[in-house]
């Protein structure tokens, strides 16, 4: 297992990597939060930052105002940046992988020949079974990431990888691709081309097959991979080219969760699954995140005395004048409602509170720091709020 780094803050990281790669499981915040760590990089360090999200949600565009994202990648606007108020000292960009555009290239680039690329491009089981190949889109990402550092186009490359362990099909992409040349499954698919006395054997089958399947259906598999297996030396060499990428020191790992049960034990595995690969583990950031304060010694007693305090009516009389001065009139019957129903409702948020801090602490075990982010009051849908994040990712 790798020996455990000492905790580095955001910017220095964001500084000194060229990939960042951001797992956790669905439904934490993991696309929003990898547009906040790419703005913060555009923002404090300048250059040319872009984000990449694989993961075929939408909301990305959203929170950047650039509208619809694909393959090709997209600045956000000077103007989206004036609105919230930020200079930033770089640029950003925005791209969405784009499966059937990323197979296309891919043929095209591996293929050994003219003729070869043709032939698999207007095979019409190409599109069908590309759409379907086990974790295609996996590995196309891992190809773009590859093209895109290589490129030397971007500063920084900021990934919003799949939700969940589908994050680790992503660093595994490349070595499944690898072994599919050399699996008993493509030889199987191609054994009609390699074998003539198979052919003969065979015959019957394929026949029962064609009257079942269709006309040549089983050949027209067999031919299909023929011709994918001649692109073989391409994509195992880029293949290997990547898994180097994935563990370089310029390529990083930051690891999104809530401090919920179920997506904090998501984060614990893919931190101890990324320590085994000596992959870099920069960071874990816990998002949504309870105030502290609510753990503290004293504070469960002093909701105690809200809550007395709020019964005798004396308090009640007091904030009602207060509300008042400071804007419309308020409901005395109101506001008595609300001060003993936050009293009556801390120990459940305290109790909650504490649950969060142990699964805390055992995410700060396994990472070199833990970055709060406590839960905003707005939704984030735009580069001021994305703003806000990036502050407390700062801290």
């Amino acid at each position: 297992m790798a020996k455990r780094k000492v905790a580095v803050p955001l910017d220095a990281i964001l500084a000194s990597k060229e990939m960042v790669l951001v797992l956790g499981s669905g439904g934490v915040g993991k696309t929003t939060m990898s547009a906040a760590i790419a703005l913060a990089a555009a923002v404090e360090q300048g250059g040319r930052v872009l984000v990449l999200t694989v993961d075929p949600a939408r909301r990305l565009a959203d929170a950047l105002g650039v509208g619809a994202l694909g393959n090709v990648a997209t600045r956000v606007p000077d103007e989206a940046f004036a609105a919230a108020g930020v200079e930033p000292r770089g640029e950003l960009w925005a791209a969405m992988l784009d499966t059937k555009a990323g197979w296309d290239e891919l043929i095209r680039r591996h293929a050994p020949d003219a003729g070869v690329r043709d032939a698999v491009l207007s095979n019409p089981l190409y599109q069908n079974i590309t759409s379907r190949f086990v974790h295609s889109h996996d590995y196309l990402a891992m190809e773009q990431l590859h093209d895109l550092h290589a490129s030397g186009e971007y500063d920084l490359v900021v990934v919003d990888t799949p939700p969940s362990r589908n994050a680790l099909s992503v660093l595994d992409a490349p070595a499944r691709m690898r072994e599919f040349f050399g699996s008993r499954l493509l030889r199987w698919l191609t054994v009609p081309y390699r074998s003539r006395l198979f052919t003969v054997a065979s015959k019957p089958f394929y026949q029962v097959a064609d009257r079942v399947l269709g006309s040549g259906f089983l050949r027209d598999i067999a031919d299909f991979f023929v011709l994918f297996q001649a692109m073989e030396k391409g994509f195992v060499a880029r293949a290997e080219e990547v898994e180097a990428l994935l563990g370089d020191d310029r390529t990083t790992f930051l690891v999104v969760s809530t401090l919920e049960t179920a997506p904090a034990h998501e984060a614990a595995y893919l931190a101890r699954e990324l320590l085994a690969r000596d992959c870099d583990l920069g960071a874990i950031v816990a998002n949504r995140v309870l105030p502290s304060a609510l753990t503290r010694r004293g504070a469960a007693t002093s909701a105690k005395r809200l809550g007395a305090a709020a019964a005798d009516g004396s308090l009640v009389a007091d904030v009602t004048a207060a509300l008042d001065a400071a804007g419309p009139a308020a409901d005395e019957r109101v506001v008595h409602d609300v001060l003993t129903g936050v009293a009556g409702a801390f120990h459940d948020v305290a109790l909650v509170a504490a649950r969060e801090a142990e699964r805390r602490a055992e995410l700060a075990a396994l990472a070199p720091q833990v970055i709060d982010v406590p839960t905003l009051d707005t939704d984030v849908n735009d580069l001021a709020a994305l703003m806000t994040l990036v502050e407390h990712l700062r801290r």
